[in-house]
């Protein structure tokens, strides 16, 4: 993670060097307060994550206490732990298990339907990548300049498919090697969960699709700051680079927050249709400032929630 945040600043120190800081001010300058209203538009991104996660959990014991404002809730405080904390992006999956425990919702089954979810996830960014790629040569772009993605398509394949396989059939090459009796109870409950979700395909297929749709989502937020900084752009512009930008960010999830490489990923695919450095980099902060400034206030409200319950635990004791 050290390395990771070093390479990340890195990046953003070079970058900050070679474009001219205050053209890209003056850009932010231009949109002014109308930026703010990317906040309430993540609604979309979150309200599609809470919805295919209470598919997931239909069917798990008192899962109807978990309600879909509560996991809309703790879908916002596992993206503000996974985008602002050090966790590598697998922290947030680990206080979601927590915060619905909560409500009294089985671990096994909590803990199953996150992985599910992550794997699903994997999938639809998968498939958003696919569909950037394939806007991104319907435009008539040269396939020299970009034969890189198309080979990055090949090779990450396998990543999804591999990590479904292993979660579906690989319990059963670990117990013939190590034994079934070797298994803690909690493990092989949580394997039975993971397996018993990932025969519910027609969830799954929902759930996914909710996701896609999350991430698509996320395009709009592209266009709109784009055309309050006086470049506007057509919605194939927005998914590309929208949909690259994620796909590169995600696989260097080591670096925390995505650090110098969201901004480097922005300001590559950016000039493909005519954004340059500085206005790529002004696009970046517009979304650093609605990640943080909704991060931060799920981060307090979870730590609110946190002290309640230790009062509560207190007050049991008592």
């Amino acid at each position: 993670m050290y390395v990771g945040a070093l390479v990340g600043v890195a990046l953003l120190v070079l970058l900050a060097v070679r474009v001219d800081l205050a053209a890209m001010v003056h850009v932010l300058t231009l949109a002014g307060w109308p930026l703010l209203w990317l906040l309430p538009f993540r609604v979309f991104y979150f309200l599609p994550y809470a919805l295919g996660w209470g598919i997931l959990l239909r069917g798990v014991e008192g899962g109807s206490r978990a309600g879909l404002g509560y996991l809309f809730w703790v879908a916002t405080v596992r993206e503000a732990v996974d985008r602002l904390l050090p966790v590598a992006s697998v922290g947030g999956g680990v206080i979601g298990v927590r915060l619905l425990r909560w409500r009294g919702l089985p671990v096994a089954q909590v803990g199953a339907s996150i992985i599910v979810e992550i794997l699903l996830t994997l999938f639809a960014m998968y498939l958003f990548f696919v569909m950037g790629v394939l806007l991104l040569f319907q435009g008539g772009e040269s396939f020299h300049e970009h034969y890189r993605l198309l080979l990055a398509l090949v090779v990450t394949l396998p990543v999804p498919l591999g990590t479904a396989w292993l979660l579906r059939y690989g319990s059963r090459f670990l117990i013939g090697l190590v034994g079934e009796n070797s298994l803690s109870e909690g493990v092989a409950s949580l394997d039975r969960a993971i397996r018993a979700t990932l025969s519910r395909h027609r969830a799954l297929l929902v759930t996914g699709f909710l996701q896609f749709c999350g991430l698509l989502s996320g395009s709009f937020e592209i266009w709109f700051v784009l055309r309050l900084f006086r470049h506007p752009v057509d919605w194939r512009a927005a998914i590309v680079v929208e949909s690259l930008t994620q796909a590169v960010r995600h696989i260097a999830f080591v670096i925390p927050a995505g650090l110098g490489v969201q901004e480097a990923a922005l300001v590559v695919f950016g000039r493909t249709f005519g954004i340059d450095a500085e206005l790529a980099l002004a696009v970046s902060m517009a979304k650093r400032v609605r990640e943080v400034l909704l991060g931060v206030v799920s981060l307090l409200s979870w730590q609110w929630m946190e002290g309640r319950e230790i009062h509560k635990e207190w007050q049991a004791r008592e």
